[in-house]
Order: structure tokens, then sequence, then C-alpha cells
């Protein structure tokens, strides 16, 4: 007789011994005999040894179940048709006897072991997802609610086996929620210990499941608004309407919108549509706005009432509580038109108003989106859904003149921030009208930045730059912004107030600062050609631009000193003739696609070169 020992601590009692040949169900019997046994004679050591064999036993056909189910050739008795359901029905059979002392013994030994395999059986197929439930909901209506929670953590806080990992998973949530409602007395300490658990199996399902793990990942997603319709009641329950457990309540449900709309569904927003709206009865409850999403007040105001000394730790856990406000509104202005959140859609409407009578609310909505565009977990329709919120935002009305009376200093980190997240969009978005839309928003927000800081931005933008592509982009907004300035300057007949050392306005000098950035390079020698073609192109074009600028009218002149036009051909564009020139020539003598293409550019390069040098002898 082979002996299997129990994976509890050693006792002086026997082990249980079986044949290594007898099926699962006849070591399932065996073991839950001894059990029985050990607690009619009240033995707590031998009972402990025998609960901890049921698991193993569980345990090991969970195993061997799934392996069958993966393919793999196995002959064991777990892995026919039924045989899970089997055991699981033992289990439940087992427990379901009249309630006595050595019964109650028995069922508080197996509460503390059984919860995980038996979840983890659960998730085979057949009736065995609704046996497994069963024997965790008799547990957790017979045994110490707070016994329970802890219980059922531990057994969540496992790292994910997929596929049958997400079923198993639904199934202790499930108890989990039920053990909440069951709680009596120091409710939020019971949450605290509940929602990082859960938040971690709802982050490793999102970062670890697959497509073709679709409706099973929805599943789990339901299985966390369970935990939040528990945590619901727990609110409704307690007399004080304690506003820490609220607060708590609308974090949890924007992290959840946060993980549930980075899910990889093919169709994320008929697959997960529902589940998030269903999150948005949990913020109501919970006193959050949409005023209060679109701008970030409200979660500000539900951490800065969480965020005591000793809670630091547990507010980490709601890190993408910001992302899941900026999503929340996105999601509802995706669905506008749609019937299940025409209330929402409405409330969200009056919002908007709002944010967009108000220009300091109308900054923060805006930079409330950088959390969804700057993220690379967000499917790319959340994001250009979010690209139409911030158009929106900015509306259609010129707020130059406000903004210009408006200290811009504690926005302009942000600001930036913001520009950067649509820039990525902007560089990244697999289809052209997304990247388009974002190129619309970038030059929208950064005209709703004052004009007497804009060409800061700008320069910001263009010294961040790690794309050729973009700089050029950037320049070509900075020479829109020199043609602005310079017609403003005309019209009020008067130079520029922001003058310089060098005698430059302002906006001359911002903008020769970033032409010098391309020409001659801070790390030293001319531009990488032909790789930086396109921004020395449009470096080049900024250029031309103010020297045409300096040829015309009453300015004619008064914009370079002789030295300024004296380093401008000496040092900017001078060195660039003969290397355009040589790697011209080099190129030439191909003719595949590429060099017909550098040829193309280059040419373009010493067309607008020579101008500048034209006009700069002038």
């Amino acid at each position: 007789m082979a002996t299997v020992e129990p994976s509890a601590a050693t006792t002086s009692d026997a082990p249980i011994s079986y044949s290594p040949a007898a099926p699962y169900s006849a070591r399932l019997r065996e073991a839950l005999t001894a059990l029985s046994e050990a607690c009619d004679s009240g033995n707590s050591n031998a009972s402990e040894t025998a609960s901890f064999t049921i698991s193993d036993i569980l345990d090991t056909a969970a195993v061997v179940s799934a392996e069958a189910d993966d393919g793999s050739d196995d002959s064991e008795d777990a892995s026919r048709p039924g045989a899970s359901e089997e055991l699981l029905r033992e289990v439940l059979e087992f427990l379901s006897r009249p309630l006595s002392i050595s019964n109650q013994m028995a069922l508080d030994a197996l509460s503390l072991v059984l919860p995980k395999p038996v979840a983890k059986l659960g998730a085979q197929t057949g009736r065995c997802r609704d046996v497994a439930a069963a024997i965790l909901k008799f547990f957790v209506s017979n045994c110490s609610p707070r016994d329970m929670l802890s219980i059922l953590c531990e057994a969540l806080d496992a790292p994910m086996e997929l596929p049958n990992g997400l079923s198993s998973f639904v199934l202790l949530l499930d108890a989990l929620a039920k053990v909440l409602t069951l709680i009596q007395r120091r409710h939020i300490e019971q949450v605290k210990v509940a929602l990082p658990v859960v938040l971690k199996v709802m982050h490793a399902a999102v970062s670890e499941c697959v497509e073709e793990h679709g409706s099973a990942a929805v599943d789990l997603f339901n299985a966390a608004h369970g935990i939040g319709n528990a945590i619901q009641e727990m609110c409704k329950s307690m007399f004080n309407k304690n506003k820490d457990l609220y607060a708590i309540l609308g974090l949890y449900s924007l992290q959840n919108i946060a993980l549930v709309s980075r899910s990889r569904q093919q169709d994320i927003l008929s697959a997960c549509g529902s589940v998030v709206f269903q999150s948005f009865r949990f913020l109501k409850s919970s006193g959050f706005t949409y005023l209060g999403l679109l701008t970030g007040s409200d979660v500000t105001a539900a951490i800065d009432k969480l965020s005591k000394e000793e809670d630091a730790d547990f507010v980490e856990y709601f890190s993408f509580a910001m992302d899941g406000a900026a999503l929340s509104v996105v999601w509802t202005h995706m669905y506008d038109d749609n019937d299940m959140s025409k209330y929402d859609g409405e409330q969200l409407e009056l919002a908007l108003k709002e944010v967009q009578g108000n220009h300091m609310k109308k900054w923060e909505a805006i930079n409330m989106l950088k959390h969804v565009l700057s993220s690379i977990h967000y499917p790319w329709i959340i994001k250009s859904h979010g690209l139409n919120l911030m158009l929106i935002l900015a509306g259609e009305n010129h707020v130059e003149e406000i903004n210009n009376h408006v200290d811009f200093t504690c926005y302009a980190p942000r600001i930036f921030a913001t520009l950067k997240a649509i820039e990525s969009v902007m560089m990244a978005a697999p289809v052209a009208l997304v990247r388009k839309k974002a190129f619309v928003a970038l030059k929208k927000v950064i005209s709703m930045v004052p004009s007497s800081q804009r060409f800061d931005i700008l320069q910001a933008l263009v010294n961040n730059s790690t794309s050729p592509s973009l700089t050029a982009i950037l320049l070509d907004l900075v020479r829109e912004e020199v043609s602005r300035e310079s017609r403003r300057a005309d019209n009020d007949c008067v130079e520029d107030d922001g003058f310089r050392g060098n005698g430059l306005p302002r906006w001359a000098s911002h903008a020769l600062e970033l032409v010098e950035l391309i020409l001659r390079p801070p790390e030293g020698g001319p531009p990488c050609l032909p790789d930086h073609s396109e921004q020395v192109i449009s470096a080049l074009n900024l250029l031309r631009f103010i020297l045409i600028i300096d040829s015309r009218g009453e300015r004619s002149g008064k914009l370079f000193q002789k030295e300024t036009l004296h380093k401008v051909h000496l040092e900017w564009l001078t060195p660039l003739r003969p290397i355009a020139a040589k790697i011209l020539l080099e190129n030439e003598k191909d003719a595949d696609e590429i060099t017909n293409e550098i040829v193309c550019t280059l040419n373009l390069v010493q067309l607008v070169l020579y101008r500048c040098i034209e006009l700069v002898e002038e």
C-alpha cells in the first residue's frame, strides 16, 4: 500500500493509506470517512490530516482533468467525462448531512482547505460549476463570514492558470460577494482586506487574457461587479451612511472601468459596454457626477478622503481611478444615442455645457483625457472617441482673449503632457482618420494656449520630439504662429514688446532658436541627411518665411542684425550645401524606389536651401 502524506503539519496520527490504483472517487470516499470518524472521536489532528488529504485528492483530480481538456493523453480516472462532477457531488453530499457537533467540526476543517480545489474542479465542463458553487455557498452560509473572507482571499491570491483559471476565480469572487453581504461589523476593515485581492485578480485577468478568452473574461468582470453590489448593500445597511465606504465604492468602480477598458476583445464596445454601464450605478450612489468625472475633482476628493496615513497603501490599489473617470465619460459619449444610457447622455450634455463655459474647468477636462490617450493599453476605438470628446470640449469659439488674462503657469506642465499624449496617437494610430483627428486636436489645444506662452509650449514640444516627421509637423505649426504674430504686429503698427538682447521680437527669436536647433544640432555637426530631411525642410521653410517677412514693407531689414545674418549664412546654410549635393550624387546612381524617394526629398532640401541663401545674401 502506498502512502499519501497530507500537506498539513505532521501529526502523531497515522496518515490515510489507499491503493494508487483506486479511482479518485474511491480515494475521496475513504478520506471523507476518515474525516467523519476523526470528528466523531474529537481528534482534531486526525481531522486536519484527513481534510488536507481530501484537498490534495481534489486538487490532483482538477489538474488531471484540465490536462485532459487540453488534449493530453491521460488514462487516469479523473480524466473521464463526468469524473469531476462526481467528485464534487461526493463532497456536497458529505456536507449536506444533518448538522451536529462532529459535522460542524468537519465543515470547519474542510472550509479551510477546499474552496480553492473546489473552484478549480468547478471550472471543468458539464454541471461542475453549479455543484462547486453550491459547495462554496454552503461554506459561506454555515461558517464564520470573517473566516471565510480570509480563506477566499487566500484562495484568490494565487497565480492565474488559463484558461480554466478564469472560471475558478469567478466562482471564488461570487462566494466572496456573498460573504461581504453577511459581514455585520467593521465593514470598512473587511472591505480593505478583500478589494486589493479582487483588483489583483482583475489586473491579472486583463494582462493575461487573450481574445479567445472573451466570454470567460466578461464573466470575471461581472463577478467583480458582484463585489461592487455587495459593497453597495453594505453602504445601505450602515446606519451612519459612512462616506469613506461610498468613496471606496466609487474608486473601485472607476478602477474596474479602467481595467475592463483594457480588455483585448475583438469588439470591446459590444463585449464590455454593459459591464461598464453597470458600474455607473455605483458611481451615482457614491455621489460622483459627470462634472466631477470630467474635471477629476470627484476622484481627487475621494482619494483625499481615504488618504490617511494608515490608508496610504490601500489608496494605491486605485491607481487607474483617474483613467476610469475619463473613460466613464468617453464610454457615455460613445453610447450617447443608446437607450440604455439616455439619462447618462443628458447628464453628460449638461456637464459639457458647464465645462465649456468655464475656461479653467475646460483645461481640467482636456487634461483628464490624457490618461486615455497616453496609455498603450486602451484600444484605438476608445482613443478615437476620446479625441471626439476633446474636440467638443475645445469648442469652436476662439478663447484666446479669455486665456490671455489667465495665469497659465500652473496648467503648462499638464497641458504639455496632454499634447504629448495627442502626439502619441497622431504618430501611432493605425487608421489615417484617427491620425488626422489627433492632428486637429493638437492644433486646437495649442491654439487655446495664451499667445504669450504658445511659443514656449511649441518650443518644448520640438525639443522633446524624437521623430523627424513629428518635428517637421511642429515646425510647420511654429511657422503658422509666426505668420499670426507678424500680422498682429503689422496691424498694431508696433513691434512686439517681448524683445531679446539681439533686438528680435519674441516670436522671431523663438522661431530662430528652433531653426538653429535643427540646422546646427546641439550635439555638433550638420543635421543628419537624408534621415532628418523632413525636419530640415520644415526648418528651412520657417527660416525662409522669416526672411521674407523681414524683406517686406516698413519692417524691411529690421528683424536681423548684420551679425545674425552672417551667422545664419556661414553656420546654418553654407555647411548644408556640399552635404546635400554629395548625398544626392551618390543616390542618383541607383534607380530603386527608396533612392528615388531620397533624391526627391534632397532636391526639395536644395531648393529651399538655395532660396534661403539668396534671401540672406540680398
